[in-house]
C-alpha cells in the first residue's frame, strides 16, 4: 500500500565501537516528531566482520556487535512503546545470535516480546558456496585460509521483514545505505525498479550511515571549520518524503552542526563516481543533486537520479594473513629524535635485512610515513624533544614477529639513552580480496525468530 506520509529515520551508530549513548537523544527526537519512524544502527565494516568471524570461531554464540547490549538496552522499551522500528547490521557474523540476545534483553527488561526478523544470504563462507567463490576468484584463492566471505546485499529483505510486522530487523553484511532504503520501501510501497526514488532514499541512507560525521564530527577543524558542542554531538535524523527527497537534521538541544558544507562532505564521502554510485539496489547519480538549507541545522537533499542496479554483487573475502608485531618506546629531551632514530636502526640491524619493518616517529612523522621508510629517510633529523618510536612488522612466522617485541623491550638498557614507556603487542592479521558474483547466485530471505523455534 502506497502512502505520502513522511518517514523519519534516525541514526544511532556509524561504526562498531561508536558512542553507546547516541541512541537516546535520537529516540527522543523521533518521539517528538511523531509519525512513522525507524532507528538504524550501522556497526559493520570489512575488518569488523572478519573479526566477528574469528570471535565466532572461538565461541559459536558470539560474532555479533559486542556493544549491542549497551547500544540497544537504554532505548528498546521506548522504541517498542512508540512503534519505532529498529534496523541494524549489528548481526555481523552471527545475526541469529544477535537476535537471540535482543530477545533475552527484552525479557530481562520486562518488556513485551518484540518480533525480531533475521536477514540471511550475505554469508558465502560455507562449503556450498565454494564453487561460486572459486569461479569468481580463481587462483586468488590458492593457499588462502578464508575467515569470511560476504556479499553486500540490498534492502529488499529488510522491507519484506518490516511488512511482515518485525519490530527489530537484524542483518549481517547489508550494504550501509540499505538500512534506510529498506524501511523506505516498506513504508512508501515503492516498486523495486522505481529508480529515482530508490536512489534518493539510498543517498539519504548514505548521509545517515556514518552517524555523527554528517552532524559535524568528521568536519570539525578548529579555527577553520568550527563545530559547537563536540562533546555532545547529536546524531542525524532524516525526514524522508514519498518522492525520495529528504531533509537531514539532528535532535533538539544537541551539539554539532548541519549545514550545506557539512552535508556536502558526507554526500561525497567514499563515492568513487558521483554520476554512478553503485549499491546493491540502485545506481545513484548525484551529479545534479541539490542541497538547500531548510532552517537551523536542517539541509534538504533533492535532484538525485537513479539507474538500474547492476547484475552483480560485491563480495569481500577476508583471510588469515600472518602476524602483526608492534613495539613502542618514548624518548624525550635534547636530541630525542636522534636517539629514536638510532633505536630504530639498532632494531632494524638486529632483525636482519630480510625482515621488512615500518618505522614511525610519532610526533614527527607517522601518519604520512610509509611502510618502506622512504619518507623518513628523506626527512632530516629535527630538534623535536618529545618523540615516541613505533616499530611494526607483519610476518607469516609468529616467531619472527615475536622477536620484534623482545628487541624493542631490550632497548630499555641496551640503549640509546633515556628510553621509556615500552608497550608491545602481537596479534593475527587479516587480508582482503574482492570480486563480483552474479546477483542471482546470492538469494536472500528473512525469518521471524518466533517462527524459527527460538522466540
Amino acid at each position: 500500500m502506497k502512502t505520502d506520509t513522511p518517514l523519519h529515520i534516525g541514526s544511532a551508530a556509524g561504526f562498531s565501537g561508536d558512542r553507546s549513548d547516541a541512541a537516546g537523544p535520537v529516540v527522543d527526537e523521533l518521539i517528538r516528531l511523531g509519525g512513522p519512524a525507524v532507528l538504524v544502527f550501522e556497526t559493520l565494516a570489512e575488518r569488523t566482520l572478519a573479526l566477528a568471524q574469528l570471535a565466532r570461531r572461538d565461541d559459536p554464540s558470539a560474532g555479533y556487535e559486542p556493544l549491542l547490549q549497551d547500544m540497544l538496552a537504554p532505548v528498546l522499551a521506548r522504541c517498542l512503546e512508540h512503534g519505532i522500528r529498529i534496523v541494524g547490521n549489528f548481526g555481523a557474523a552471527n545475526p541469529h545470535g544477535a537476535a537471540l540476545h535482543i530477545g533475552r534483553m527484552a525479557r530481562e527488561l520486562g518488556l513485551r516480546a518484540p518480533r525480531i526478523a533475521v536477514i540471511e544470504g550475505d554469508d558465502l563462507s560455507g562449503p556450498r558456496h565454494r564453487a561460486l567463490l572459486q569461479h569468481t576468484f580463481g587462483s586468488q584463492l590458492d593457499g588462502l585460509r578464508i575467515v569470511s566471505a560476504n556479499a553486500y546485499i540490498g534492502a529488499e529483505s529488510i522491507a519484506q521483514a518490516l511488512r511482515a510486522g518485525a519490530d527489530v530487523v537484524v542483518a549481517g553484511r547489508i550494504a550501509d545505505p540499505a538500512l534506510a532504503l529498506g524501511p523506505a520501501l516498506a513504508h512508501f510501497g515503492w516498486d523495486m525498479d522505481d529508480w529515482d526514488r530508490l536512489a534518493g532514499a539510498t543517498m539519504a541512507g548514505h548521509l545517515l550511515e556514518c552517524g555523527a560525521q554528517v552532524t559535524g564530527g568528521y568536519y570539525a577543524d578548529p579555527g577553520i571549520k568550527t563545530v559547537p558542542g563536540m562533546a555532545r554531538l547529536g546524531y542525524p535524523v532524516a525526514r524522508l518524503e514519498a518522492d525520495g527527497c529528504c531533509v537531514i537534521g539532528k535532535p533538539m538541544g544537541t551539539g554539532g552542526l548541519i549545514d550545506r558544507h557539512v552535508v556536502t562532505e558526507q554526500l561525497l564521502y567514499e563515492v568513487h563516481d558521483p554520476s554512478a554510485y553503485l549499491t546493491p539496489d540502485v545506481v545513484a547519480d548525484i551529479s545534479r543533486a541539490r542541497l538547500e538549507e531548510a532552517g537551523p541545522d536542517r539541509v534538504g537533499l533533492s535532484g538525485v537520479v537513479g539507474h538500474a542496479r547492476t547484475s552483480t554483487l560485491k563480495v569481500n573475502i577476508c583471510h588469515e594473513n600472518g602476524w602483526l608485531a608492534e613495539g613502542e618506546i618514548s624518548y624525550a629531551g635534547p636530541r630525542a629524535e636522534a636517539r629514536a632514530r638510532l633505536a630504530a636502526e639498532i632494531v632494524r640491524e638486529r632483525m636482519g635485512p630480510d625482515v621488512p619493518m615500518r618505522t614511525d616517529l610519532i610526533g614527527v612523522i607517522s601518519v604520512l610515513a610509509d611502510d618502506g621508510g622512504v619518507a623518513l629517510t628523506r626527512r632530516p633529523c629535527s630538534d623535536a624533544q618529545d618523540v615516541r618510536l613505533r616499530l611494526a612488522l607483519r610476518h607469516a612466522d609468529k616467531a619472527v614477529a615475536r622477536r620484534l617485541l623482545r628487541e624493542v623491550t631490550a632497548l630499555y638498557t641496551c640503549g640509546p639513552a633515556g628510553g621509556g614507556g615500552v608497550r608491545t603487542q602481537l596479534r593475527p592479521t587479516l587480508g582482503t580480496v574482492s570480486g563480483l558474483v552474479p546477483r542471482d547466485q546470492v538469494p536472500t530471505r528473512f525469518y521471524l525468530l518466533e517462527e524459527h523455534g527460538h522466540a
